[in-house]
């Protein structure tokens, strides 16, 4: 797949409205999904996510019925490498409005889908891990948006300019308290004494669609996940790191900036459970 196709309001065309919030002031929220198969991966989960965001920032979000019509319509003219290995964008956005900050008091939320191509990650990444750069743009405190993910994302945009050396996957962002937040791009999980922990996400960060898939796996084993406050020693010091989304999966962390972090299966592990396919 080379090309990129768009679906706006059920329609398929690739132009929004200067007067458009989310264009404006970033109003909506946004997910991104795998698609294999013909299917979109793990769709309740991501559907749920975006109903509880719209109602964060008071979005009535569309229904999952009018989305998933509009997906199909979007794919009926799709050849078969299309619905193989993709992506989907989708976005929710307030409508459109008048100028000035204030919402508009009845507003008609814009649905925009778009499918892309996945990218190509070399199989050496899923094998031998990867590395993280620590980015010095650091995550401000809003417990209003915390866990959204909502369209206003230029600390994201300003940490990933700060990735120039091709040895790096990803980044690493923290708080203004040096507390380790999340990759530029992804949740991360570390497993220290036994035990699994991810960084809580009540100041700042966004809760993804498989941070959420695996701490609902892990209880489903009767596994405990402690989600804390974690420090850059905590990371240098686990027994592994990983980094997760919903597009590459579960990746081993193997290096952050020049130190080496330890490793082992548990990647692997997780994919499996999660019955991930990486290719």
């Amino acid at each position: 797949m080379t090309t990129v196709r768009y679906c706006i309001n059920g329609k398929l065309v690739n132009g929004i409205a200067p007067t458009n919030r989310g264009f404006a002031y970033g109003d909506g929220v946004f997910r991104t999904m795998r698609l294999l198969n013909g299917e979109l991966q793990d769709w309740p989960l991501h559907y749920q996510t975006l109903v509880a965001d719209c109602s964060k920032i008071q979005i009535v979000c569309p229904s999952a019925e009018l989305l998933m019509q509009e997906f199909k319509y979007l794919m009926a003219s799709a050849n078969e490498e299309d619905t193989q290995f993709s992506i989907l964008k989708i976005m929710i956005t307030r409508g459109e409005g008048a100028r000035g900050y204030a919402p508009p008091s009845v507003s008609e939320p814009t649905r925009v889908l778009i499918q892309s191509p996945l990218p190509n990650y070399p199989a050496e990444i899923y094998a031998n891990g990867v590395a993280l750069y620590t980015c010095q743009t650091r995550l401000a405190s809003q417990p209003l948006l915390a866990g959204i993910k909502h369209l206003n994302r230029l600390e994201n945009v300003l940490a990933r300019a700060e990735l120039k050396d091709p040895r790096f996957f990803d980044g690493l962002l923290r708080d203004y308290d040096d507390h380790v937040i999340e990759a530029v791009s992804g949740n991360l999980f570390i497993r220290k004494d036994g035990v699994v922990m991810t960084p809580v996400l009540e100041s700042c960060g966004v809760a993804g669609v498989m941070r959420q898939k695996i701490l609902d796996w892990y209880k489903t084993q009767r596994q405990t996940v402690l989600v804390a406050t974690l420090t850059m020693d905590d990371l240098l010091s686990a027994e592994a790191v990983v980094i997760v989304n919903s597009v590459y999966g579960v990746l081993q962390v193997s290096h952050i900036d020049d130190q080496a972090v330890a490793t082992n299966h548990w990647a692997k592990e997780l994919r499996s459970q999660l019955h991930y396919v990486t290719h």
